[in-house]
């Protein structure tokens, strides 16, 4: 698996209804658009502004026996 969690049928009957729409298709399409227009400051600006939604995890510690390659 690739370790993302897997949609229920109602979030994927969701989407498909999100990709018949021809105005959330658009709007899909503007977010994406303006996404990829932002410069470098901008992203920064974006996770600096959000770091206060993951800051409270920790690293798992993960030991293994297994060195194997």
């Amino acid at each position: 698996m690739s370790g993302s969690r897997v949609l229920t049928e109602e979030e994927k009957r969701e989407m498909w209804q999100d990709a018949r729409d021809p105005s959330r298709r658009a709007a899909f399409a503007a977010a994406q658009r303006l996404s990829h227009a932002g410069s470098l400051d901008d992203y920064i600006n974006f996770l600096s502004a959000n770091m206060g939604l993951v800051g409270g995890t920790l690293p798992r510690v993960h030991a293994t026996d297994n060195f194997r390659l």
